[in-house]
């Protein structure tokens, strides 16, 4: 592959104006913290949030790199900028201010060096945010970067083209606009697959990068794993000689059934590559070496085309290679594995009852001790002697970094990005109920209320339908789906965690697969029908809301629900199954959850599955619903959302249709997001109010 570089007087360029802006203070590009109006939260407050992102310990534990990402509502874009603070807590200081945004920051291994991404090329500074440089040699492009052990390489993420296009063909049609497509998959979630992303590794030495390798060449598939995998499926040996990443080495119709992908270790001495998990058929993912270098641990799913299964703690032995399966016996996934120092155990995160706790799992005692309880949801984990550094979040509040004892568990947030508006604003009650099901089993249902609730009122109440459909009701902290945004608009929101989530067992998971339209609608009308009987609660005025999977419940919903809702709302929603199965990109999702495809005419579960196909019940619709849709949603694509929308009209049923040519499965750019907020709220409203 042709290696394009950037030439050196434009690096020095880039490198002075970064430099220039981090030491110019008067040309801030981070927002003052705003002055609210009010107490209750809107759109526009939930966009000044300042994002925390980028965590990361220094070598000798005594420091905490940071970013925090700032949107800009009148520009539609987002300020990235890196901090550093104490790993005690104290105050975090600005390393960079510039009106691009940092990506990427990763401590050099000796702790002298902060590297990140700035504008597609390696970057590095001082500490303090001095000498601050492109590396000499960086290529242009670059998605992902880490540094070796020992400082003597680096790897890098790179998107290659190895196949031919359109123009590559026909030379002579430079104006032609087409693909010509063989095979599948050929377009992933919000992008068509016209590239690769591979694993480049270089020399490294001071500042300088050299003697580039593709070390995928010519080889037709991702590392890491598209659409979210990122550098953490990659991880050097800790004596630098060898490079473990993450691959599903399959293509075409192949790639689209299968979700196994494996660890590979590149040796960089001998230039080859082994699969060290060949025969394990799921998704395995994320290893991680222990710091003596003896253990190697990964997360490891055992089915083949089933991304939801149980996510497994696998130890393997270096010298070995023998393989263990480390919670057989614990009914829980687990996920953000990091050794401890001395290498004697691994902390872990894992949904237990939709909170996200930090977990122990000893080597000595082969014992798993939970280290946490609370309302909130802890994400990454590092340890630092005596206590833990992590983030965590909850409905009520966004990410902080926390520091923990691993002893007995105390928690005190060190980190306070968001403190100025927090501190202005009143947070809903948050409670937990436990509401029987139809089969006469415990649901737990999160119940929120607004900020001023007063018990003698009657709400409007929302019955909110989680997507995945295996996607937990945690603790989470949603920029669109916020569930503290809704009750400040003066609704109580029921949010069940119904068949088919984690953290219950999974047995409680695994019932939805096949079972659309099954017990988890049942598992839903039981905890609205619950909560209506409430004297605060106005049964009269109730709606259904959800995205995904959810949207498909509420689209289930709007012919099945027998007058209970008053209004709906499906976003990115599946409408028509049938359809669906041939319009997904991930065949193995439908092949798992639907059972099949629809012409499987001898299979039962497949056709319970299409049986309960939300367009098959649209006559039924007789409650205002509003749908919204991106372009850009691959997995669930705009058609369905138009399909729906035709048939409400038809149907003379109340409905409007939004629509983001640009936008996926989510809504990412700030002005479209508060417009989503205020459509949202303006149709239930109109009909809820």
């Amino acid at each position: 592959m042709k290696k394009t570089l950037i030439p050196l007087f434009t690096l020095a360029l880039i490198g002075l104006a970064i430099s220039c802006n981090n030491s110019d203070k008067s040309q801030n590009y981070r927002p003052k913290t705003p002055k609210l109006k009010s107490d209750v939260m809107t759109p526009e407050v939930l966009w000044s949030f300042g994002r925390l992102g980028g965590v990361s310990l220094s070598p000798d534990q005594s420091q905490i790199l940071h970013s925090v990402t700032y949107y800009d509502i009148e520009e539609n874009r987002s300020y990235r900028d890196l901090y550093l603070m104490p790993v005690e807590g104290g105050e975090s200081v600005s390393l960079t201010n510039s009106p691009e945004n940092e990506n990427n920051p990763i401590w050099r291994s000796d702790g002298n060096r902060i590297g990140f991404i700035h504008g597609g090329v390696i970057h590095e500074m001082n500490t303090d945010g001095t000498l601050l440089k492109p590396l000499e040699g960086s290529p242009e492009g670059v998605g992902g970067f880490s540094y070796s052990p020992d400082n003597k390489h680096i790897v890098f993420l790179k998107e290659v083209k190895i196949e031919p296009n359109v123009h590559d063909m026909h030379p002579d049609l430079p104006q032609a606009n087409a693909r010509i497509i063989d095979n599948l998959m050929y377009r992933h979630w919000d992008s068509w697959v016209d590239t690769y992303t591979h694993i480049f590794i270089a020399k490294y030495e001071e500042g300088v990068v050299s003697e580039i390798k593709d070390i995928m060449q010519d080889e037709p598939w991702d590392a890491p794993l598209k659409p979210f995998g990122g550098m953490e499926q990659i991880t050097w040996s800790p004596d630098g000689k060898k490079l473990l990443y993450t691959s599903r080495k399959k293509k075409g119709l192949e790639y689209t059934l299968s979700t196994n992908s494996d660890l590979y270790e590149y040796n960089l001495n001998s230039g080859q590559t082994r699969n060290l998990t060949g025969g394990m058929m799921g998704y395995d993912v994320n290893p991680t070496f222990s710091p003596d270098g003896k253990w190697l641990a990964w997360e490891s799913m055992e089915r083949d085309g089933y991304e939801s299964d149980k996510n497994r703690l696998f130890l393997m032995n270096t010298l070995s290679g023998e393989k263990q399966y480390i919670t057989d016996n614990f009914d829980q996934n687990v996920q953000s594995l990091s050794w401890a120092l001395n290498s004697e155990s691994i902390f872990f995160v894992s949904d237990y009852q939709a909170t996200d706790e930090i977990y122990n799992y000893s080597l000595t005692t082969r014992q798993i001790s939970k280290l946490t309880e609370g309302i909130h949801n802890y994400a990454q984990v590092f340890p630092t002697g005596d206590n833990l550094i992590a983030t965590r979040k909850s409905m009520s509040k966004p990410d902080e970094i926390y520091s923990v004892n691993i002893s007995n568990g105390e928690e005190a947030e060190i980190s306070f990005v968001n403190k100025g508006i927090l501190d202005q604003l009143s947070m809903g009650k948050v409670e937990s109920r436990w509401i029987m099901t139809t089969d006469s089993k415990q649901m737990k249902v999160w119940i929120i209320y607004p900020p001023h609730f007063d018990p003698d009122k009657k709400y409007p109440t929302l019955l909110y339908c989680q997507g995945g459909p295996q996607g937990t009701v945690s603790q989470f902290w949603s920029y669109r789906w916020n569930f503290q945004m809704m009750a400040a608009n003066d609704y109580i929101i029921v949010a069940p965690n119904r068949r088919g989530l984690p953290g219950f067992g999974q047995e409680w998971l695994e019932q939805i697969s096949g079972d659309y339209g099954g017990q988890n609608m049942k598992d839903y009308l039981s905890a609205i029908d619950a909560l209506a009987k409430e004297p605060y609660v106005d049964e009269n005025r109730l709606g259904a809301i959800g995205a995904s999977y959810g949207g498909f419940s509420v689209y289930w919903l709007a012919g099945k629900h027998e007058k209970r809702f008053k209004a709906f709302i499906a976003h990115d929603g599946m409408f028509n199954l049938e359809s669906q199965y041939l319009e997904t990109e991930e065949m193995w999702f439908v092949n798992w959850d639907l059972g099949g495809p629809f012409w499987d005419r001898e299979n039962p579960v497949v056709q319970w599955s299409y049986a309960n196909s939300p367009h098959l019940f649209v006559d039924k619709w007789d409650t205002p619903i509003l749908i919204i849709h991106g372009e850009k949603d691959y997995r669930i694509v705009a058609s369905q959302g138009m399909q729906a929308f035709n048939a409400a009209k038809l149907l003379g049923v109340p409905a409007r249709y939004l629509y983001f040519p640009e936008e996926n499965h989510w809504v990412l750019s700030p002005q479209n997001g508060i417009l989503w907020q205020r459509t949202f709220f303006g149709w239930l409203d109109r009909y809820l109010k």
